[in-house]
């Protein structure tokens, strides 16, 4: 199983941005996949779900009406909408997905917010 996350970069604050996580060796539609995010030297952060099959999403607090999780079933790949971005989300973005037995995590990928 591998994930491998795209789409980081540098925005100035206000923009946008859009990530992708895509999947081999796992069917993204059957799993819940997160998005977290994490800051050196500080706790990873969960930001937003999906579920498997219903699609059900959840966001965090911090995150909620300006990011969009969505999943893309024909691609097997999970997006990060990322919308009025703020230097406050600054962070290395991961994706997740839950099986019944393990999580599997992407590489990684940096968003730098400028303010």
């Amino acid at each position: 199983v591998q994930l491998v996350e795209s789409g980081g970069g540098l925005v100035q604050a206000g923009g946008s941005l859009r990530l992708s996580c895509r999947a081999s060796g796992l069917t993204f539609s059957k799993v819940e996949v997160r998005w977290y995010r994490q800051v050196l030297g500080k706790g990873r952060e969960e930001v937003a779900l999906i579920s498997g099959y219903g699609g059900a999403t959840d966001y965090s607090g911090s995150v909620k009406g300006r990011f969009i999780i969505s999943r893309d079933d024909a691609r097997n790949t999970v997006f990060l909408q990322m919308d009025s971005l703020k230097a406050e989300d600054t962070a290395v973005y991961y994706c997740s997905a839950r099986t019944l037995t393990i999580d599997y995590w992407g590489q990684g990928t940096q968003v730098t917010v400028s303010s």
